[in-house]
């Protein structure tokens, strides 16, 4: 669904009739899995791969790609919407975010010809999972401190450093990894973007011990001179920031499709438990001191929601603001999903904290929202510096 008409981008403030159906679908396929689902896979320390498979199946884990590709053609626009579904219907929405919107994203604007029929038809079908890795312990969220490094070696090259913090990389097939150019002089250059298979000669990984989230795994990635073929890098050795960018706003759109999904979540879990609980003469749904957190989270959560589909409309019509949009969209999601998410244990009382009610297990994912992939502070930076004018703080 691409909404650019002009070169402009609409939003149309009704679901169309095919979203709708996609939505209805994906929660149908999800909810038959059952509400503890993702933490049946969590603690018996597997990834929810069954899941992704009938998903996929149905077409959904390449909906953004173009069909020349395999996909479904209809954008970033719908894949926030089956993010958002799936998450609502209590799944894990990870790889939607990391293969199909980050790494789909790239390979479709920035690939080869060759590298497309090589990896995103498989992104596309489901079949190749990609995760993504750009982060790194002294870098933090500036990627002009990165230090893993590419350099040349005959035909091909080698990749060297660490990264720590990605996740789902069991159940990936390749990692989409960000690393710096070494030139010949020693001098690190722009990023560049290599696809490295999971099992490659040199690659190891550590996983980081982390509250539960959702069943992906965390880990911290080892590249001990890994050889990255000259076909594996994607716009060439220096490709710069703007393929990059063209991967981390859908992932910020992808994010908050996530957390819009945990907050609608969270208060269909409260409203059903505010309406049946009754403690006095009424339930306690009654009481405007349990209403009102409710409402208000209900507030920020459309305004989230409006903000997420601008923002992947925008970047469906291939408009510069969408970075703005991306960055605002993660902002407020995160916010929603956070206070949605408390509102909801606030609700449930002490039932809120136990594993029957399943509340307290959005907790941790709603509150790593306000974190990553970028921080708030970093995205208020960003709205200061690039939004309203304000020198650069940082």
């Amino acid at each position: 669904m691409n909404l650019a008409l002009d070169n402009r981008a609409l939003l149309p403030l009704t679901p169309s009739p095919e979203e709708l159906h996609v939505r209805e679908s994906v929660r149908r396929i999800v909810t038959s899995f059952g509400p503890r689902y993702a933490r049946e896979c969590f603690d018996a320390g597997i990834a929810p791969s069954k899941l992704w498979a009938a998903l996929a199946s149905h077409g959904f884990a390449g909906v953004n790609i173009s069909e020349e590709w395999g996909g479904g053609g209809m954008g970033l626009s719908m894949l926030q919407a089956v993010i958002e579904e799936t998450t609502a219907s209590g799944g894990p929405a990870l790889m939607f975010v990391v293969s199909s919107g980050i790494a789909g994203s790239v390979l479709e604007r920035h690939g080869t010809p060759e590298q497309k029929e090589r990896w995103l038809r498989g992104v596309a079908a489901g079949t190749m999972k990609m995760a993504f890795a750009i982060t790194e312990t002294d870098a933090g969220t500036n990627a002009h401190n990165m230090r893993t490094e590419l350099r040349r070696d005959g035909d091909g090259y080698l990749l060297s450093g660490q990264k720590t913090f990605i996740s789902g990389v069991e159940d990936a097939g390749a990692v989409l990894v960000v690393a710096k150019f070494r030139h010949p002089d020693g001098e690190l250059g722009a990023p560049c973007l290599a696809i490295v298979d999971v099992d490659a000669p040199g690659f190891t990984r550590t996983p980081i011990a982390v509250q539960y989230m959702w069943p992906d795994r965390h880990w911290t990635l080892h590249f001990d001179d890994v050889l990255v073929e000259s076909d594996r890098l994607i716009g060439g050795e220096e490709s710069g920031f703007g393929p990059l960018f063209d991967g981390l706003n859908p992932e910020r759109v992808a994010i908050a499709a996530v957390a819009n999904g945990v907050a609608r979540l969270a208060l269909e879990k409260a409203v059903a438990y505010a309406n049946g609980r009754q403690v006095w003469k009424t339930p306690i749904g009654a009481h405007q001191a349990v209403q009102h957190p409710l409402a208000k989270a209900k507030v920020e959560l459309e305004l989230a929601r409006l903000m997420t589909q601008k923002a992947a409309a925008l970047y469906d019509a291939g408009d510069p603001a969408a970075a703005e949009a991306s960055n605002i969209a993660k902002y407020a999601a995160a916010d929603a999903a956070t206070h949605a998410v408390d509102a909801a244990i606030q609700t449930h009382g002490g039932n809120g904290l136990t594993l029957e009610y399943g509340v307290s297990d959005m907790y941790w994912l709603a509150r790593l929202l306000r974190i990553a992939p970028i921080n708030a502070e970093m995205v208020l930076n960003f709205v200061a510096q690039h939004s309203l004018g304000l020198p650069r703080s940082y």
